[in-house]
């Protein structure tokens, strides 16, 4: 008989409004304190405390606009968020700051959220959506030198970019980007030739979130329907579909595969967190906590597998954290 799913490990409470996105950080030695940004409707990103559960500062930086994307940028103290205010901006928070040293105007306003991935030290890419609908920047951050745009041939019509994903294939190999599309495709960009590698298209509806794991070229999608897709890239860098996953409900807003590439968490419009293991797509649990679509679900980032926790962050304004499977 299976087991019943588990509560919640606890819930942070204090945002005002819906929590739209989270980033752990929680790798650094004592006495440094494993910290969760979010990023709320209100425009507001809250840094809450892991080990006291509760917030610790709040940031104002987006005009009241909502933030959809927050991430560190090699350590604690400097922070990127992207907001509706089409700002993404670089945040200064040692010793106590609270500033916004830099921003990058996106020109777009729609949902999609950035990717950042390291490539030197103290050097990052950063993919946003760009000015036209159909179009994808990189830029390198953090002194903001374009990289390539990215732009469809006009008979593509592949609508405008939803979710991005950088990822390097090994290390001395030039970066790609994976962006799936309004029109329900997952494309593969070569970032050095700037174009297109492989289009696969393998959902009806738009694509609203992706993740990739680089070392088994793998990849899962979900979308406004009920259905997971996994694809993977062949030796001719072509994307197939692997398999698919019929879901009870439609609407996955996230996909986020956990740091060893073991478990997938999804974060779902039923208001519904499901975990799968990610061999075989195996359904192992769902989370039935939030009472408002559930926007964003967050691996921890602890060097102790023993201590990793996963995040929720719902329209429902609160933040549930589970410790599940950390044992796996």
């Amino acid at each position: 008989m299976a087991l019943p799913p588990p509560d919640p490990q606890y819930v942070l409470r204090g945002a005002n409004d819906a929590v739209n996105t989270l980033c752990f950080h929680c790798a650094d030695a004592e006495p440094e304190l494993p910290i969760l940004f979010s990023g709320s409707s209100d425009g507001q990103i809250h840094i809450w405390n892991i080990k006291t559960r509760r917030m610790a500062r709040t940031l104002n930086g987006h005009g009241g606009k909502s933030v959809f994307w927050v991430k560190t940028l090699g350590n604690r103290n400097t922070l990127l968020s992207q907001g509706r205010d089409q700002n993404v901006c670089l945040w200064d928070l040692a010793e106590g700051r609270k500033d916004v040293t830099d921003s990058v105007f996106t020109d777009n306003a729609g949902f999609c959220k950035c990717s950042l991935l390291k490539v030197a030290e103290k050097r990052w890419l950063m993919a946003m959506p760009g000015k036209d609908l159909e179009e994808v920047r990189v830029l390198e951050v953090p002194s903001k030198t374009s990289v390539c745009t990215l732009k469809p041939e006009a008979s593509a019509k592949l609508g405008m970019p939803l979710c991005l994903k950088l990822w390097q294939p090994s290390v001395g190999s030039y970066p790609s980007l994976l962006a799936g599309y309004e029109d329900g495709s997952v494309v593969l960009w070569n970032l050095s030739m700037g174009k297109r590698l492989s289009r696969l298209t393998c959902h009806q509806e738009p694509i609203m979130a992706l993740d990739f794991d680089s070392e088994k070229a793998k990849g899962v999608s979900g979308s406004s329907e009920e259905m997971l897709c996994v694809w993977s890239q062949n030796e001719q860098q072509n994307l197939q579909i692997r398999q698919t996953y019929q879901l009870t409900n439609p609407g996955i807003a996230d996909v986020t595969l956990r740091p060893d590439q073991k478990i997938l968490a999804t974060a779902g419009w039923d208001y519904r967190i499901r975990i799968f293991g990610w061999k075989k797509l195996k359904p192992l649990a769902v989370l039935d906590y939030h009472t408002a679509t559930v926007h964003c679900v967050a691996f921890s980032d602890h060097s102790q597998p023993s201590r990793r926790l996963m995040a929720a962050a719902s329209k429902d304004h609160r933040i549930s954290v589970w410790a599940i499977y950390n044992q796996t």
